[in-house]
């Protein structure tokens, strides 16, 4: 419905099978998805991206139609770690051992793991509306920790949020993307009815809460043992200009704390930039990927 003339693939790599679509032709371009979203997010970009690029546009594991394993008591299942290796694992299986990178959102903190474990892979990267994690833990304050009350709530242990959202998920995952839309209309109807039909699965849910309990957990371990790495290939850092990143954080500095080479923008939207604001996120990363 969203990919026109794209191919759809289901690949193996190992522990999970990761849904796909892939389109185009050119140097292989990696678009990688937020939480509570799936590849659909890229609708909007993909196809023009395909006329200069081999575009590559999972679901990250747990989300979509990509495999969902269950939690493990580390939450290493669900680690960037692990979640970049999933997709570096797809590149290759591809025939692409060298590629570009864009991450909105989860899809962004998957991409910087990816720059820091998978370095020689990675040409150039981008990251959507988000700062590094350990800096996010390491400067909340209260207007932060009250817009992004999802990460505190999503860690909890199991089953709590995964019991509370599987009464409702409608309505909780409405009530989440509308709070970080700053223009709804950006997102249609069919968008949503997507979004809606594979965030219903109990196991995208269990996924999605694993996902945010690794953030607080070993993500950090990882970023912890990583504190002094730096990523070597240049980075775009784009984020919406009404967004609470925006609000909260010197969001290209932080990313300078975090890169060797960084260049980025604000978006005039809030957080879905490729939704809400298409033309000029597309424009910012061809321009970025093509040079």
């Amino acid at each position: 419905m969203f990919f026109e003339g794209f191919e759809r693939r289901r690949i193996d790599v190992g522990e999970v099978a990761i849904n796909a679509v892939i389109g185009g032709s050119g140097p292989p371009l990696l678009l990688l998805h937020g939480y509570p979203q799936t590849h659909v997010m890229w609708r909007k970009l993909a196809p023009v991206l395909a006329e200069r690029f081999t575009v590559v546009v999972p679901d990250l594991r747990g989300y979509g139609d990509s495999d969902k394993p269950a939690g493990d008591p580390t939450h290493e299942r669900y680690s960037k770690r692990r979640m970049a290796a999933d997709q570096v694992a797809v590149m290759r299986t591809l025939g692409f051992e060298r590629f570009q990178v864009a991450g909105h959102d989860r899809g962004g903190r998957v991409t910087h793991r990816m720059c820091l474990d998978h370095a020689d892979r990675v040409e150039r990267a981008a990251v959507l509306d988000i700062v590094p994690t350990h800096t996010l833990f390491s400067r909340i304050d209260r207007k932060t920790a009250y817009g992004y009350f999802h990460w505190f709530f999503l860690s909890q242990p199991h089953d709590l949020p995964e019991r509370l959202i599987g009464g409702d998920p409608d309505y909780f995952l409405t009530c989440e993307m509308n709070m970080w839309c700053t223009d709804a209309a950006g997102i249609e109807a069919a968008a949503m009815a997507e979004y809606r039909r594979c965030f219903r699965d109990p196991r995208t849910i269990h996924a999605s809460c694993e996902d945010y309990r690794a953030a607080i957990s070993i993500d950090l371990e990882h970023d912890e043992a990583d504190f002094a790495a730096r990523i070597a290939c240049p980075l775009l850092v784009l984020w919406g200009a009404k967004a609470l990143m925006h609000r909260s954080f010197d969001v290209l500095e932080t990313w300078r704390e975090k890169a060797l080479d960084v260049r980025g923008q604000p978006i005039g939207c809030g957080h879905f930039l490729p939704e809400e604001a298409p033309e000029e996120t597309l424009a910012a990363m061809r321009d970025f990927f093509i040079s």
